[in-house]
């Protein structure tokens, strides 16, 4: 059944979702949006020259990750359809809420971390999720 799933899987609507997913950390952790905010929570310091090392190799792991991230979307698509726009966004909304955003509370719980740094990563990922489900199910 799971190779049949896979013959299936547009991976050019894969990587499409992943580069948009990608795209939007990008815009949402920028000053239009909620970088000053994320900054001071994280408790960052820009002004450190070590701060920026390394900024490469995450941003390559970082897309990795929602590169699995989005081509699981897709084996979901195909073994729950969503066959247009709307059923994908849906469907990234409940994948969002339901995996994303509960796993990193329970470690937000433990963490202490204050709950405004949640509302920004986990709409981060929430608000990606949907998008990118949206794209991979919508894109005919």
């Amino acid at each position: 059944m799971f190779s049949n799933v896979l013959t299936h899987i547009n991976w050019l609507h894969v990587v499409v979702a992943a580069v948009v997913y990608f795209a939007l950390g990008a815009f949402w952790y920028s000053p239009a949006m909620f970088s000053r905010q994320w900054i001071k929570l994280v408790n960052l310091n820009m002004n450190d020259p070590n701060a920026k090392k390394g900024m490469g190799s995450l941003f390559a792991g970082s897309f990795l990750l929602i590169f699995i991230l989005c081509f699981g979307l897709a084996v979901m698509q195909q073994v729950l359809p969503a066959i247009d726009l709307i059923g994908g966004i849906k469907l990234g909304l409940l994948m969002g809420i339901c995996f994303a955003a509960t796993t990193m509370s329970v470690n937000y719980l433990y963490t202490k971390k204050p709950l405004l740094l949640y509302f920004i990563d986990g709409g981060y990922h929430i608000v990606g999720i949907a998008v990118a489900s949206g794209i991979i199910s919508g894109w005919h």
